[in-house]
């Protein structure tokens, strides 16, 4: 139903929030801003970021909320191509998977900005730049 209403969508998958990785070195220079909240963003950062380097065997955990909220603080951080999305509903063993069609085979006309790329080093500025201003 989301596909088909009509209204602009972007779709930040996971496959983007995991580009976003909340490296040791990315929460060091968190760490070191000096604030109070630098040392509490670190902080959480490690703590989700030793459960899910472990689970995905990655150098961090991906930022997922963080990221929806950099795209809309600063969109040229992201890129992504406009085509047609559309939610498996029948299929066995892709029930209710999202299918992009890259290549126009469906014929369907475009409906979403389906975002692939991001500039994890500009979203971890920008991530840097944010908590610096705090307490």
């Amino acid at each position: 139903m989301v596909f088909s209403s009509g209204i602009p969508l972007v779709v930040l998958p996971l496959d983007v929030t995991h580009q976003v990785l909340s490296t040791k070195e990315r929460v060091s220079r968190l760490e070191k801003l000096g604030n109070r909240a630098g040392r509490l963003v670190a902080a959480i950062l490690r703590s989700y970021g030793l459960v899910e380097s472990k689970e995905l065997g990655s150098d961090g955990g991906p930022l997922h909320d963080p990221t929806v909220i950099a795209y809309l603080l600063q969109p040229s951080l992201f890129s992504g191509r406009t085509v047609n999305v559309a939610v498996e509903t029948r299929g066995e063993f892709t029930l209710g998977e999202t299918v992009v069609d890259w290549r126009g085979v469906t014929g369907k006309p475009a409906n979403a900005l389906w975002v692939n790329q991001v500039d994890s080093d500009g979203f971890y500025q920008l991530l840097t730049e944010t908590v610096k201003r705090l307490p």
